[in-house]
């Protein structure tokens, strides 16, 4: 088998002897899978991903192209949820994701519903990610973080270490959530929390400059948040002093909407 950092050449899948692939896997060019793998019927991996010694691929997966999925892994396992009942639903893992040792991602819950993983991600060593989790583009889930059911995580959002997420959380755009943070509550996007339960500390200014958010969205960031945190308004008043004093960046608008959707499906943010 070859290095999993190295690009593999496209060429037929590469198929360690010991491997356990099943006649109704479909495996792309360039596909290596290790050592004592076991890949089920109905998955599907893509041209040049490599699948390392251990991992387990169960049913009704699709995984990208150019993934790396480290050994010990288990890949659309069933719900563990009491409301499944053997339905057909699915895990799909986009391009280029990386999957560290031992992570755990359940397929989803309800006929014909997904679990998604975003290009780009990357969940690392011993982090979970439960039934019908939706998560975005360039995602980072650091070490032992966990993810309830039907959690919602946009794109470019990050994890520190032994992080907590409840079912049904929606985390913003952009937003870092400290390692041991328990996340009770939606995260709004944009912003650093951290605690247990959390609070909202600041704006994610590392994460925004790395993004590339001009200079001046970032003030209008760290003007909204001090509105949000410090004001002492209600939140229906912060956001309305937001929407008439700050530049109308599609950002602070994200942030305004995002806002408003958590509190009226009823799960809320922390300030």
């Amino acid at each position: 088998m070859g290095d999993p950092e190295e690009s593999p050449r496209l060429g037929p899948p590469d198929v360690h002897p010991t491997a356990c692939v099943a006649r109704g896997a479909e495996l792309g060019r360039g596909v290596q899978v290790g050592a004592y793998a076991v890949i089920r019927d109905h998955v599907t991996i893509g041209d040049g991903t490599w699948i390392g010694p251990h991992v387990v691929v169960e049913e009704w997966t699709r995984i990208g192209r150019q993934c790396r999925i480290y050994p010990g892994a288990v890949l659309g396992g069933v719900p563990q949820d009491w409301h499944f009942k053997g339905e057909r639903s699915y895990l799909h893992i986009g391009d280029r994701v990386v999957v560290r040792e031992y992570v755990t991602i359940s397929r989803a819950t309800g006929e014909e519903a997904a679990t998604v993983i975003g290009d780009d991600t990357q969940m690392l060593a011993y982090s979970h990610a439960g039934h019908n989790c939706q998560l975005g583009r360039g995602v980072i889930v650091t070490n032992g973080t966990q993810l309830s059911g039907h959690v919602v995580v946009e794109d470019r959002a990050v994890f520190g270490g032994m992080v907590g997420v409840i079912q049904f959380a929606r985390i913003g755009t952009l937003a870092m959530v400290g390692g041991m943070t328990r996340v009770d509550k939606d995260v709004m996007p944009y912003m650093l929390v951290a605690g247990s339960p959390y609070r909202t500390v600041t704006i994610n200014k590392v994460g925004l400059q790395r993004a590339g958010v001009p200079p001046a969205v970032q003030e209008s960031l760290r003007r909204a948040h001090r509105i949000l945190v410090r004001s002492g308004l209600d939140l229906t008043r912060a956001l309305e002093r937001i929407e008439a004093e700050l530049d109308p960046s599609p950002e602070i608008r994200h942030l305004v909407e995002f806002i408003r959707e958590s509190q009226a499906r009823g799960m809320g943010v922390r300030r």
